[in-house]
């Protein structure tokens, strides 16, 4: 072996030295992404009045009465030229057994590991785009005027659930759409968003992946808020049959909320149409909200809400429900809350009609149900 010349050494010398120095000067470029871990553990119990078919009342250990329990990791990278990099990534679980909570997603496509959100995307100051599995617009937009603001358990959120599930949660060959999870989340998505002066909007496209087709199994869906002396909200959004690109669900919202002192007086209506994918409208559901909130104390709220639910093509799809609700804030990440809800259905009442996270509590039957628990936010 031939000795090593010193001119020779110098330059391996300096190879080696920036081999090592390199990735000490690139480590900064690392500290530059800001990654967050935070959550939501929420539980409670829940007495229920009446329940079917038996008629006997039950309580129970009950998850996510205020709002659901997540784990999440999101963070943020600084790309130069004016954008901004950021990731998403949400798990959706039931504080009351540990297990992950299940899915509104088409039959046999499974339990997304990241139900709630699995996207990336880039900001700048032009607004965002988003790619992946994400939260809808048309939701979002009505989070403001919707009476208990969809809270997990007595609120509108579940009429607008489960009045966007059947009809896109068959196995395939039936009513199905692959991207959709009760209108909610969306898989296969890209979405703009941006925030103009007072007006805040979203409009989502959720690609269906079907040969020969751009309407086959996709999903679209807006959703706009003006927040000035009163927040006003709209939002329409149409999802598409798996096999024959059939309108499945056409869900428009409207809403408005006023202050006025220590009260906030909501109103908000949603309408949801359920189509099989031959055309034949199967359901025509209008769900009517209104109530007031009442910050009767630095850390407590108060909430006095009315939801009427019916079917239009079917009469004894009925609810009308009193909810009843007060919020005490320990701190700003610890809530203790109680809430009551008088719920009256009619003798065909479905979960379409439902401001309840598990259904109608007892079909034909008055019913009350009292929900305490302790929400946590980290």
């Amino acid at each position: 072996m031939k000795p090593i010349s010193s001119t020779r050494r110098g330059r391996i010398d300096g190879r080696l030295a920036a081999a090592v120095v390199l990735p000490v000067l690139a480590f900064p470029a690392f500290a530059e992404t800001n990654v967050e871990i935070y959550g939501i553990i929420d539980a409670g119990l829940l007495y229920q009045s009446r329940t079917d078919p038996d008629g006997k009342s039950k309580t129970s250990m009950e998850t996510s009465g205020l709002r659901q329990s997540i784990l999440g990791f999101k963070g943020d990278r600084d790309l130069g030229r004016g954008l901004e990099g950021f990731f998403n990534l949400e798990i959706h679980y039931d504080t009351n057994n540990g297990r992950f909570h299940g899915t509104g997603d088409a039959e046999g496509t499974g339990t997304p590991f990241f139900r709630r959100q699995a996207n990336l995307g880039l900001k700048g100051d032009w607004g965002s785009v988003t790619l992946g599995r994400q939260y809808g617009p048309a939701l979002l937009a009505h989070i403001g005027t919707e009476p208990r603001a969809f809270k997990e358990q007595f609120s509108n959120l579940y009429a607008w659930a489960y009045n966007q599930y059947q009809a896109t949660a068959g196995a395939p060959g039936t009513d199905r759409n692959t991207n959709n999870d009760v209108g909610i989340f969306f898989s296969n998505a890209i979405q703009y968003r941006n925030t103009v002066g007072p007006f805040s909007f979203g409009v989502l496209w959720s690609a269906g992946g079907q040969s020969g087709s751009t309407q086959k199994n996709s999903a679209w869906a807006l959703g706009g808020t003006y927040t000035g002396p009163v927040i006003l909200s709209a939002s329409y959004q149409v999802i598409k049959d798996e096999q024959t690109a059939n309108d499945n669900v056409r869900h428009g919202g409207l809403g408005i909320a006023v202050p006025f002192g220590d009260f906030t007086f909501k109103a908000n209506y949603l309408n949801a149409r359920n189509n099989h994918s031959n055309g034949l409208n199967v359901s025509n559901v209008n769900a009517i909200g209104v109530g007031v909130d009442w910050k009767w104390r630095p850390d407590n709220t108060a909430t006095l809400a009315y939801y009427d639910n019916k079917d239009r093509l079917n009469s004894g799809d009925h609810t009308r429900n009193i909810v009843i609700s007060n919020d005490f804030a320990l701190r700003k990440d610890t809530t203790l809350y109680v809430q009551t809800a008088f719920v009256d259905a009619d003798s065909a009442a479905t979960i379409k009609t439902s401001i309840v996270a598990a259904g109608i509590p007892s079909v034909g039957h008055r019913s009350t149900l009292l929900n305490a628990g302790i929400n946590f936010t980290f």
